[in-house]
């Protein structure tokens, strides 16, 4: 998984769900003309075709202020196969949906035949290839990644996490203007709407990856006469109650969830990085070191620091993947065994971008409310640290959202039961970012409309992702023919 989508999975595991009809928009006259998309090659890929999709800013107001959402298109190889539109939805919130069918485009066309002109967009806020975006005018100091996500300081305070969380709230209020306060799933849903008319489809097949899934689940929980076949690839728990809150909260579970996959590859005799003799002495190697990093931090030759809170998100980055596995370990040990200036990469960017910071926390905060008491986060994160030493209470701490100027515009819509039975989840056994505990909320919401194809693996994203012919077959069948399995399965 890249550093780029790692930051941007973070807040999801790093909205849910109420009824269908809270995510509509409030009364409104329909625009006097169907949004339109003009093609053209990209600029970067000519296989690919670019558009842009203008948007309303407040969907109240159709004919007022527009955002511009960057749209991307990969048409069938087989056009005399074709069953419609599969639409592709990015996590985040943040995630740039360029990006991922740049990722995964090709795969999928070949995997599923053929059946699908497949497109995708950056959300509004998102992204670099057009889209509106968004400024907080943040201070560079709080967009340092382990800054910007809130690690409690090494004693487990949390003064420091809630002075800046107030500060990124105070600059998103008096920066971020009527565009930054419309960024929410609800929202979200209702582009796609208007992209599903423009692209002038009845209907609209949907691939959602992470956050995705809740933006896919929302829609298809909407507009249930307008999803043909829907995939959830790496679900979270769609509480109303909480959404990233409790994305967040849970990532702490899918650390520990999937921590045996590192430190049985990091203890393994033939492992050229190997950082134990066993599985079992890893942990306490790196919490050790965490530590120590957390006393006497140690400089990269570019000058910014590894401190244990560095460690530890480069930690949560390095679990999405595999790969990530060796750049983490070669780290370590520099860390552990080296003097001076650290010569190895470090594994996660020095901070995150100002357009980045804003959509994502303006999408959490926008979509629900949030405790607003101090002490609340306090004790949360108190509790964490000792239930979970590997995420040392981030996962429960205060976030801007404590400080939020504005109320939800909508409240959460609650996935449900009700609607046509055409989803197929797909999930990782031992998923980081969006535990499985949690992906089985989701089953549970959504009941017969869906079927859960677990896959014995780790990482974050399951779908063409991680080797398991199991797992992509069942998907790649559910699009091509419709077919789900009779009763929720695994694939070892």
């Amino acid at each position: 998984m890249t550093t780029q989508r790692t930051r941007k999975s973070i807040l999801f595991a790093l909205a849910t769900s109420a009824v269908a009809a809270t995510l509509a928009a409030p009364a409104q006259a329909a625009p006097a003309d169907t949004p339109s998309l003009r093609w053209k090659p990209c600029a970067d890929a000519p296989a690919r075709e670019c558009a842009d999709l203008s948007v309303p800013v407040d969907h109240r107001d159709p004919d007022g202020p527009q955002a511009h959402l960057a749209v991307s298109r990969l048409r069938t190889d087989h056009p005399e196969d074709r069953r419609g539109t599969l639409l592709l939805i990015p996590g985040g919130p943040g995630g740039s949906g360029f990006d991922l069918l740049k990722q995964k485009g090709e795969a999928m066309r070949e995997q599923t035949g053929g059946a699908y002109d497949l497109v995708s967009f950056d959300p509004r806020g998102t992204g670099t290839h057009g889209s509106t975006l968004a400024d907080c005018g943040l201070d560079k100091g709080d967009l340092e990644i382990s800054s910007f996500i809130p690690w409690p300081g090494p004693d487990g305070d949390t003064g420091e996490n809630a002075a800046r969380g107030r500060r990124i709230a105070d600059a998103c209020a008096r920066n971020g203007g009527p565009l930054l306060r419309s960024f929410t799933t609800a929202n979200e849903v209702r582009d796609i709407d208007l992209l599903r008319q423009a692209l002038g489809e009845r209907k609209l097949s949907v691939y959602g990856v992470s956050y995705g899934t809740y933006v896919a689940a929302q829609y298809a929980q909407k507009h249930p006469d307008r999803t043909d076949r829907v995939v959830l690839d790496s679900s979270g728990d769609p509480d109303p109650a909480r959404v990233a809150r409790g994305w967040l909260a849970n990532t702490a579970v899918g650390v520990e969830d999937r921590f045996p996959d590192f430190a049985k590859w990091a203890s393994a005799p033939d492992n050229p990085d190997r950082l134990a003799d066993t599985p079992v002495a890893v942990q306490p190697m790196f919490l050790a070191l965490a530590a120590k990093l957390d006393a006497s931090p140690r400089t990269f030759a570019d000058g910014h620091q590894l401190t244990g809170n560095r460690l530890r998100m480069g930690l949560l980055q390095t679990l999405t993947s595999r790969q990530g596995f060796a750049p983490l370990a070669k780290l370590i040990l520099a860390a552990r065994d080296t003097t001076g200036d650290l010569t190895v990469p470090d594994v996660l960017p020095v901070a995150v971008s100002q357009h980045d910071a804003a959509v994502r926390t303006a999408t959490i905060c926008n979509d629900v409310s949030w405790p607003k008491s101090l002490p609340v986060y306090r004790r949360a994160v108190a509790a964490d640290r000792i239930r979970h030493p590997l995420t040392a209470g981030m996962p429960v701490n205060v976030m801007p959202c404590a400080f939020w100027k504005d109320e939800p515009a909508d409240k959460p819509g609650r996935i449900t039961s009700q609607g046509p039975s055409n989803i197929l989840m797909v999930q990782n056994l031992r998923d980081p970012n969006t535990p499985h505990s949690g992906a089985l909320k989701m089953r549970a919401a959504l009941g017969d409309r869906t079927r859960l194809v677990t896959v014995d693996s780790g990482g974050h994203g399951a779908y063409l992702a991680n080797g398991n012919a199991c797992g992509d077959r069942a998907v790649s069948a559910f699009l091509k023919t419709g077919e789900r399995p009779a009763e929720d399965v695994v694939c070892r």
